[in-house]
């Protein structure tokens, strides 16, 4: 079985124009979610929380994207 994992994280943006945090340090990791549902619902519930700061932003990674389950080794594997 084939797992589809996804990241929840987000931060504070310089600007609510663009994607840039204002400070890396400070993103808030909310967690990896075993399917898009679960991801989903954390990401709603962050972003609900923070509804009153337009700079604050919510994001789901889809981490089973950077993997290649054709090859042996994906790209980011080999970094390693």
């Amino acid at each position: 079985m084939v797992q589809r994992l996804h990241l929840v994280f987000g931060g504070e943006l310089v600007t609510p124009e663009k994607n840039a945090f204002k400070n890396v340090d400070d993103i808030h990791i909310v967690g990896i979610f075993p399917d898009y549902a679960s991801a989903h619902d954390a990401w709603k519930a962050e972003a609900q929380r923070t509804v009153d700061n337009a700079h604050m932003r919510y994001f789901i990674a889809h981490l089973h994207r950077l993997r290649d389950e054709e090859t042996e080794a994906s790209t980011t594997e080999e970094l390693g």
